[in-house]
């Protein structure tokens, strides 16, 4: 074993004298200080031998490491010093590399925006997780049993909880609704609060729809507040958003968790009402759904409809953003191409 541990610090120091770069330096000192190198594994052995023999060894393997570690050493500072120098002086004032620089994603940017409007308003902001129950996303917010958003075709369940009811379903969220019952539950009434996040839908994609896509909800929760209060919400958040005023009309619409309910259009701002694919040639584009709090809905959240009422949206947070930057296609907020997003750093 001694004459082997002389053997490896011959070897290495004849080899050492023919290194030309740090490279080659690197390789050696793998090859016999590394974590599988030769002299580790003459160390690792010496827990085999004899007492007297393991002293010898063990006292030389570590005289031979010391050796070899300094002469690495030396040799790196060598190559250092033999690193060719400039034959003139670098020049201080020469521009440099800009670093590149990122930024927030679109539909985030719009979603701190909202944010920042809602809070001047006295809304505070609410969050749940991604992964919610058929008690949350259909049965506290008065949808009947047999309605076709609890199918398979349109909502994504939870394998395994598929043939389950109640809190036990599990699902990816639909929408972000049931996070109104989750927190009336918790805070009670009067309210002010908005819910940002990030829905999935079974449904096939196109210019306007995605499989994954954010909504931005919100919710007042008062004694006695006026619907006409909801409409003004609704014209002076989007002003605040787009810095100008946006023509708006509300439509009677059905929707289980809100009564009355409406569809609420804006004004297509891509090609500012003329009619494109966007808007489906019509001018106008649905943004959202609102209206007043089912009283199933209040009931659910543990409050008494005749004393409790007011008004809820539903901000397609994708299409917003789409209206924005006049973006004819959805699905390139979601493509990942950074040709695309780096326009709006």
């Amino acid at each position: 074993m001694l004459q082997k541990l002389e053997n490896i610090e011959q070897e290495a120091m004849r080899a050492l004298v023919n290194i030309q770069s740090e490279e080659e330096l690197q390789k050696l000192s793998q090859q016999y200080l590394g974590k599988n190198g030769e002299l580790t594994q003459v160390l690792k052995g010496l827990g085999q031998l004899e007492p007297d023999d393991r002293r010898n060894v063990g006292q030389m393997a570590n005289k031979v490491k010391t050796s070899l570690s300094e002469q690495i050493d030396n040799k790196r500072i060598s190559l250092s010093d033999s690193a060719p120098v400039l034959d003139f002086p670098p020049d201080l004032t020469a521009p440099g590399i800009s670093p590149k620089s990122g930024g927030l994603h679109p539909i985030t940017q719009m979603s701190y925006d909202l944010n920042d409007a809602f809070h001047s308003l006295g809304f505070v902001i609410f969050s749940e997780d991604e992964i919610t129950s058929e008690l949350f996303a259909f049965d506290n917010l008065n949808f009947p049993p047999d309605h076709p958003a609890r199918e398979t075709m349109d909502t994504f369940w939870i394998k395994g909880t598929e043939d389950k009811r109640g809190a036990d379903r599990l699902c990816l969220r639909p929408h972000l609704t049931g996070a109104s019952v989750r927190f009336l539950r918790k805070y009670g009434a009067p309210a002010r609060f908005v819910y940002p996040g990030r829905v999935y839908r079974n449904e096939s994609t196109d210019a306007r729809h995605e499989r994954a896509f954010f909504q931005y909800e919100a919710l007042i929760v008062e004694k006695d507040f006026p619907f006409a209060s909801g409409h003004l919400l609704i014209d002076t958040i989007l002003e605040k958003i787009f810095g100008r005023k946006v023509n708006t009309r509300m439509r009677a619409g059905f929707f289980p968790f809100v009564e009355p309910g409406f569809e609420i259009d804006m004004e297509c701002q891509v090609c500012g009402g003329d009619g494109c694919r966007v808007c489906k040639n019509v001018g106008w584009i649905e943004v959202m759904p609102g209206g007043t709090p089912h009283p199933n809905v209040l009931k659910e959240a543990g409050l008494d409809p005749e004393e409790w009422s007011g008004f809820y949206i539903n901000i397609g947070l994708d299409r917003l953003v789409m209206m924005r930057y006049g973006v004819d296609d959805v699905r390139l907020f979601h493509s990942g191409d950074l040709r695309f997003l780096s326009q709006f750093r």
